[in-house]
C-alpha cells in the first residue's frame, strides 16, 4: 500500500496546485492553443490583421477632412464601419470559444483531481492503507482513523487523504508566508538614521 499512500498524497498536492494556479494554467494553455495550427488559430490571425487594418483606417479617417475631401472621407468611413463590424463579430466568436475552452478545462481539472480522488477513495474504502500499533490508541481514536469502512485499527484512505490535504495546505501557507516576508524585506527601505546632534560648546579662551 506504500504506492497508494504516495498516490493519494500526490493527488492532494495536485489539487493544491490547481487551486492556487488554475487560472494561470488556463491562460497559458489558451495562449498555447491559440498558436496551434488549427482553424481557430487562423481566426486569431485574421483578427490581428483586422485590428491592424482598423487602426490604419482610423488614422487615415482622422487625417481626412469630411468637408474638403468628402468622397475620400465617405469611402474610408464605409471601410472603417465594415472592419469594425467584422471585428465585433470575430470578438463574439472568440469570446464564446474562450468560455467553452475554460469550461472544458474546469471539467478536465476536476476529473483529474477531485474526480480521481473520489474514484480511488470509493474503490479502496474498505482497505487499510497501514495498521496502527496495537494498543497505542483508544478505541474511539481507532474507530475515527478507520472511518468509514476500513477495519478497526487500520488507517482508511479517507483519513489519509484528509491528513495529506491538511499537510499540503499547511506547507503551501508556510511557503507563501516565507515568500511574502522575504519579498517585503527586499522591498522595504530602511529609514534614514540620523546621528543625534550634539550642541557645540563654545568657550572663549582668554589670551594674555
Amino acid at each position: 500500500m506504500a504506492s497508494l499512500l504516495l498516490f493519494v498524497f500526490l493527488v492532494e498536492f495536485a489539487v493544491q496546485i490547481v487551486n492556487n494556479f488554475g487560472t494561470t494554467i488556463d491562460t497559458f494553455l489558451w495562449a498555447l492553443y491559440s498558436y496551434m495550427p488549427t482553424e481557430f488559430s487562423r481566426k486569431i490571425t485574421e483578427q490581428r490583421k483586422l485590428q491592424k487594418d482598423y487602426l490604419k483606417c482610423r488614422t487615415d479617417l482622422r487625417a481626412t477632412s469630411s468637408q474638403d475631401e468628402f468622397a475620400k472621407w465617405a469611402k474610408l468611413r464605409r471601410h472603417h464601419d465594415k472592419i469594425l463590424a467584422d471585428l465585433e463579430g470575430q470578438k463574439k466568436a472568440i469570446d464564446g470559444a474562450k468560455a467553452s475552452f475554460d469550461q472544458k478545462m474546469k471539467i478536465i481539472r476536476w476529473l483529474s483531481t477531485r474526480g480521481l480522488q473520489q474514484v480511488v477513495g470509493f474503490w479502496y474504502r474498505k482497505d487499510p492503507l497501514f495498521w496502527l500499533p496495537a494498543g497505542w490508541f483508544p478505541y474511539y481514536a481507532e474507530w475515527i482513523i478507520s472511518f468509514p469502512s476500513a477495519p478497526l485499527g487500520g488507517v482508511s484512505i479517507m483519513m489519509w487523504s484528509w491528513a495529506s490535504a491538511g499537510f499540503v495546505t499547511l506547507l503551501s501557507d508556510t511557503i507563501r508566508s516565507v515568500a511574502g516576508l522575504s519579498m517585503a524585506s527586499k522591498t522595504a527601505t530602511p529609514g534614514a538614521t540620523e546621528n543625534p546632534s550634539t550642541p557645540k560648546e563654545t568657550s572663549e579662551k582668554k589670551t594674555s
